[in-house]
């Protein structure tokens, strides 16, 4: 195989309630990666688009090659490379958008190489593309970007991920409010120490948000997606929330919450109707104020990365 094309999902990191310990992949948007192989011994990026030129050209500081060199590298191989990378998410939205682009580069790498690791093998590297990207390698993002479906981050050290079941009939309505929040600046305003007591509710609803998507119980899932400790101090960053919020459950939203450090937010529905329902509503909502945004609605995405 000399040339590959890999498309890697979008993702809500944290599903409320999970700081940095679960997440899910969406069907839509993603990012696209077209991958080369030729002579040179060199990575080259040949192509960006969709990127409004925001993104560096330099091999060397491009997420995407950065973790192509990284791969290489750690299982010693010399090989020329060209990558085109094809951005078809927004920037800075809390959707994994430097997470798919990653994830879309390893997969079309490790394609061309014949797949000589496994997706979970290759899930260390796409969180060094999480730490070049942010400054932190966590694995909310990359984890269901890699795997696809519903996944728990029970350890970083030592890295164990697990893939949960969920009910079939979830759709995610997302909605990415048109203000940019970096990923690194919603880290610096989080608090470094919390109390007991909030801690001991987080536990226990992260604990009955697992229990529900294994026992398929809708109703725990919904009772249990309330975060006590991050998403008080994110939510000011988003115009609305509490607005949005409030007129999602009003309408039929399973839970609500803010996919990774946001602006965008998200509703959980046990079906595609409701879903876009909400998803009208917000935008509606947020129109009145001057805020334009984008709607995605999507099922929980089981294939994870999709190659061509």
């Amino acid at each position: 195989m000399k040339s590959v094309e890999v498309f890697a999902p979008a993702t809500i990191a944290n599903v409320s309630c999970g700081y940095d310990v679960l997440g899910l992949a969406l069907e839509t948007p993603g990012d696209k990666v077209v991958m080369h192989l030729n002579e040179s011994k060199e990575i080259t990026l040949d192509r960006i688009e969709g990127d409004e030129g925001r993104l560096p050209k330099d091999p060397a500081k491009n997420i995407v090659t950065a973790v192509v060199k990284y791969y290489l590298d750690q299982l010693g191989l010399q090989q020329g490379v060209s990558v085109e990378l094809y951005k078809q998410m927004p920037f800075g939205s809390g959707l994994g958008s430097s997470s798919a682009s990653a994830v879309a580069g390893l997969v079309a790498i490790n394609e061309l190489m014949g797949a000589p690791l496994s997706r979970k093998e290759l899930l260390p590297l796409a969180m060094e593309g999480e730490r070049l990207a942010c400054g932190n390698a966590h694995a909310d993002n990359v984890a269901p970007a890699l795997l696809g479906g519903l996944v728990l981050i029970r350890s970083y050290d030592p890295l164990d991920v697990i893939s949960l079941p969920y009910p079939e009939n979830l759709f995610c309505a997302v909605l990415y409010p048109h203000v940019e929040i970096p990923t690194s600046e919603a880290r610096k305003i989080l608090k470094t120490h919390i109390p007991v007591s909030d801690a001991v509710k987080q536990w226990g609803n992260v604990a009955g948000l697992v229990a529900g998507f294994f026992t398929q119980n809708i109703d725990l899932i919904g009772r249990s997606m309330e975060d006590h400790i991050i998403e008080p101090i994110r939510a000011m960053l988003i115009p609305g929330f509490y607005e949005m919020r409030q007129l999602a459950m009003e309408n039929g939203a399973i839970g609500f919450g803010i996919s990774g450090s946001g602006p965008s937010v998200f509703a959980l529905c046990d079906n595609e109707a409701t879903g876009t329902e909400i998803l009208e509503k917000l935008s509606d909502l947020l129109k009145k104020e001057g805020i334009g945004s984008n709607k995605y609605l999507s099922p929980i995405n089981q294939a994870g990365p999709i190659i061509r």
